[in-house]
């Protein structure tokens, strides 16, 4: 296994891409810290890995309040003895534009998507830092993070802001050995997701119901649309040894998504 006695703490571990890299990672051998600001989200993932024979906790924790994410990380150093992977996925969807979106509703998605990631980051590095650990930060992106998706400002430009704070925290990183990647993953094929909060006994009906439209695949080279699973496979490896010489990167795990020529429709 990739990452056989390594500590992950994942952001925003809902049924979908949070929760699915978490169980990818705990498949891979790493002990899980799941946090999430819902109660729930953070439990049922906890309590998933545990039932696959992994090791995980749950912490509740808004990511933008300092205090919650310094007594986070504590909680992690108590419960395994430090952090060797962090994975800042929390954030908030709300689809508006710049024409109707209150500031108080882009300060909330902003903070969440950027403040949230700066807080777990410099928390966890100076952990990191502190037990010499040459340890992992990945980032998760999105399409729109590359792109101009029209009503989605806040969305498009917090992940925007991702890959450069990715870039620039790596080269404060790395000499004291801590890579610092992204991940970018597109419209996500629902079945997992669907699957998992099932299992989970969490209703997802009313939260991005229907999930991701016909225009999204038709609209992805590869004819399909990745899965949580496969965004885990390529944590997993950003995490582990075989990517000891990678940093400052984006890896996209979007079928194509982002390298389409702008007129060609598949």
């Amino acid at each position: 296994m990739k990452l056989a006695g390594r500590v992950a703490v994942v952001t925003g571990t809902s049924p979908n891409i949070g929760g699915g890299i978490a169980t990818g990672l705990a498949d891979e051998g790493a002990k899980l810290v799941c946090v999430d600001i819902r109660p729930d989200y953070a439990e049922q993932c906890a309590k998933h890995i545990r039932e696959r024979s992994g090791d995980a906790i749950a912490v509740t924790c808004d990511v933008t309040d300092d205090d919650q994410v310094r007594d986070m990380v504590q909680k992690a150093k108590d419960a395994f003895g430090g952090v060797d992977i962090l994975v800042n996925n929390a954030v908030i969807f709300n689809q508006k534009g710049v024409l109707d979106m209150p500031l108080d509703e882009w300060d909330s998605q902003i903070g969440v998507i950027l403040t949230g990631a700066f807080l777990c980051t410099k928390r966890v590095a100076n952990l990191m830092i502190e037990q010499g650990t040459r340890g992992s930060v990945i980032n998760i992106i999105s399409t729109a993070g590359h792109q101009g998706q029209p009503g989605n400002v806040g969305y498009c430009t917090g992940k925007s802001g991702l890959l450069n704070f990715t870039r620039s925290v790596a080269m404060e990183l790395a000499p004291h050995g801590i890579r610092v990647n992204s991940l970018t993953p597109t419209a996500t094929d629902p079945s997992e997701a669907g699957e998992l909060a099932s299992e989970w006994g969490i209703d997802e009906s009313g939260r991005r119901s229907g999930g991701p439209g016909e225009h999204f695949l038709r609209g992805v080279p590869m004819g399909k649309l990745p899965r949580p699973s496969h965004y885990a496979r390529a944590a997993a490896f950003l995490a582990s040894d075989d990517a000891e010489m990678i940093t400052g990167m984006d890896l996209r795990v979007d079928a194509g998504a982002v390298a389409r020529y702008w007129a060609w429709t598949p």
